[in-house]
């Protein structure tokens, strides 16, 4: 008898977010850690970039009431811990540059999808 396995697509996003308490020291640079459910298993290592995404949903409220959905690059992270099936990253780079789209917290947020760069 034969048995078919299926896979599925996994989301992987930012489930939490820690940073440092803010003193109120001039150019104070505030370090985080974002924690993802991807790891050593999804090929994440110590050094991986990934790529970090948001999903906007807008409504067309005239003609067809369509929904549509914008998967929007964020910014990325660098990995500075891996584990089996989870990963810590920093801060590598957000996109606020004039001609990017506009986004309601341009900053990396919890429930962000992140991918591997492959470039």
């Amino acid at each position: 008898m034969l048995t078919a396995t299926m896979s599925f697509a996994r989301d992987y996003m930012i489930y939490s977010i820690v940073q440092e308490i803010p003193m109120g020291e001039p150019n104070e640079t505030i370090k985080k850690n974002f924690y993802i459910n991807m790891g050593k298993q999804q090929g994440v290592n110590k050094g991986t970039t990934l790529d970090v995404y948001r999903t906007v949903h807008r409504v067309d409220p005239y003609a067809t009431k369509k929904r549509y959905n914008y998967k929007i690059k964020v910014g990325q992270l660098k990995v500075v811990h891996s584990e089996e099936n989870a990963a810590i990253g920093a801060m590598e780079t957000v996109q606020n540059e004039a001609d990017d789209a506009l986004l309601e917290i341009e900053n990396l947020m919890i429930g962000d999808e992140v991918s591997v760069n492959i470039n």
